[in-house]
């Protein structure tokens, strides 16, 4: 019995949340064309039973939103990775910056404290937000990843920001021929990081 437990055990899947907000969370879209699921379904034709992907993102959402719901998360998922994508909202709405470092400092902290890996993706600000308020988002990412020694894609949608035939009638949102590319953006990074181990 011991013996079969522990095969149970070891042939478990590990689990990669994502939180994160529209541009995670397939708005506007079937949610099988979103690059979460992409990616889940990626990791399963690429190694089998390793790995599965939940996402947890929610369109709207604010980094002060993904604190609240962060605990809930890691305590229904026990996730072994999570990959914070959040703050575009904050940006959009012109938000005290300091704060979105502080609840993106306290959600690393508290996956750490759950047992899991962090990593965090970043974004990019229209250019009509100002060049001084767009680099001072820029920064914060960068010198929290540093400090709180995390991985940091700098720019998440950063393969299909240049086009807008990538995105939806609104101009913000990607559209489903670009997920593919988001998916390709990220997996990239997480191999190169060595997020997904071996």
């Amino acid at each position: 019995m011991l013996i079969l437990c522990s095969a149970a055990a070891a042939a478990a899947p590990r689990t990669l949340l994502v939180l994160g907000d529209s541009l995670s969370a397939a708005y506007n879209m079937p949610v099988e064309a979103g690059w979460v699921h992409l990616l889940d379904d990626t990791l399963e034709e690429r190694a089998s039973g390793q790995w599965r992907v939940v996402n947890a993102s929610i369109s709207g959402e604010t980094t002060s939103g993904g604190l609240a719901r962060l605990p809930a998360a890691l305590a229904d998922h026990r996730p072994d990775l999570v990959i914070l994508a959040l703050g575009a909202n904050d940006g959009l709405r012109g938000l005290p910056l300091a704060s979105v470092r502080a609840n993106l400092a306290r959600m690393i902290a508290l996956a750490r404290e759950a047992g899991a890996n962090v990593a965090l993706a970043g974004i990019e600000l229209p250019v009509n937000y100002g060049e001084a308020y767009r680099n001072r988002l820029r920064r914060l990412y960068a010198t929290l990843a540093q400090e709180e020694e995390v991985p940091l894609l700098p720019f998440l949608i950063e393969p299909i920001a240049a086009d807008m035939a990538n995105f939806q009638d609104d101009a913000v949102h990607p559209n489903v021929a670009a997920q593919p590319a988001i998916r390709d953006h990220v997996l990239g990074w997480l191999d190169q990081e060595g997020l997904l181990g071996r």
